[in-house]
């Protein structure tokens, strides 16, 4: 009877009532905020830890122009005569400034078209199945082992976070390495998500050897050269579930206890401020927790383009081997390359997607109630 007056109070039953359809509307349409906003910090922490992990961002082309101190015929007009300080970052404001300086303003949303592929499905995936979840736990907690409730959080974030990186590992692929990869003809459009994937697949059949047939080639193709796309899985599903698990965790007391502050009052307004509030603090802490295992993930990614050179690496390789190989040659340093940006990330990212996705969703239950 204590732990009852203790519990807090369910959700609303037309809210527990919208379909899924609805809650994914809502989800999808606050992850496109979002995605656009914090872009330019997902490719500044890519573009530091994908460096760390040997890729190389000299130019290649003769038309560079870095410094207007540096002379851009080079030697012999071979290539731009400039410092190797040029092509190296040191951080996220050296990121901002030399990818613009370098490349260009727009190149800073490099990626956001397979952000907004990869957020709508993913957001609308994630949060609609969490909110499910978590309502029927707390349902059975209450009814069967009150010790469960506080849990639920934990248990819903994680396994929705593994349906929506399982569906939607392939576009976190293909965006990982258009943000890591800096390309060398200038003023021309870069491949976009569609190339980048079929470029992972062009690099499986080269690797595949010559075939005693067709038929042998193309049961290869299906059962291998596929399998490419969900590379880096393990590292995903290792960075982004315990991310989900202490992300929940945080913040459903957060919130709660903010928006327990107002009681009857709330209104939209007070909805956005309180999970805004508690997205940030929650995606803060979750995002540095993680930071060696995103660490992992994105070298696994980019290591897919290396098939050619080292294909028994890149098979061999895995979470655990990754994270080993990093400390033992870059210390805890490397372990936690790209946490500026990361954690800067992921506070107003989750504080943006939880806040319009609550506000949408308490604007659908006041339409509920007066019809």
């Amino acid at each position: 009877m204590d732990h009852a007056a203790e519990s807090p109070p369910p959700p609303p039953a037309a809210e527990r009532d919208m379909a899924f359809a609805e809650r994914a509307a809502a989800a999808a349409g606050a992850a496109v905020m979002s995605a656009v906003l914090v872009n330019p910090l997902d490719v500044a922490k890519t573009r530091l830890q994908a460096q760390a992990a040997g890729v190389v961002y000299n130019p290649i082309w003769s038309d560079f122009r870095c410094y207007p101190s540096c002379n851009t015929g080079g030697v012999n007009g071979l290539g731009p005569s400039c410092s190797p300080e040029c092509f190296q970052y040191r951080g996220t404001i050296d990121v901002f400034s030399k990818v613009t300086r370098q490349e260009g303003m727009f190149r800073l949303w490099r990626g956001t078209g397979a952000s907004l592929a990869l957020a709508m499905p993913t957001v609308g995936i994630y949060l609609p199945s969490y909110d499910l979840l978590r309502n029927w736990i707390e349902e059975y907690s209450d009814h069967n082992c009150p010790k469960l409730r506080p849990y639920a959080p934990l248990i819903s974030g994680s396994i929705a976070r593994s349906l929506a990186c399982i569906t939607c590992s392939p576009i976190e692929l293909a965006r990982t390495r258009m943000q890591a990869f800096k390309e060398s003809n200038v003023g021309g459009k870069p491949p976009g998500m569609w190339k980048t994937l079929l470029g992972v697949l062009s690099s499986r059949q080269t690797i595949s050897g010559p075939q005693n047939s067709v038929l042998s080639f193309l049961k290869m193709r299906i059962a291998r050269g596929y399998h490419l796309l969900w590379t880096g899985l393990g590292a995903q599903l290792a960075r982004d579930v315990p991310f989900s698990a202490i992300c929940w965790t945080v913040l459903e007391p957060i919130r709660r206890h903010l928006t327990g502050l107002v009681g009857d009052k709330s209104n939209a307004a007070i909805i956005l401020g309180a999970n805004f509030s508690a997205g940030f603090i929650a995606g803060v802490i979750s995002a540095g927790a993680t930071v060696p295992l995103d660490v992992a993930k994105t070298r696994r990614q980019i290591e897919a383009s290396s098939v050619i050179k080292d294909p028994e690496r890149v098979l061999s390789m895995n979470t655990r081997r990754i994270l080993l190989e990093v400390w033992r040659n870059e210390g805890i340093n490397g372990l936690f390359r790209g946490a500026g940006p990361r954690m800067a990330r992921a506070g107003p990212s989750v504080g943006i997607v939880v806040s319009s996705y609550e506000v949408v969703k308490h604007i659908m239950h006041r339409k509920h109630v007066e019809l």
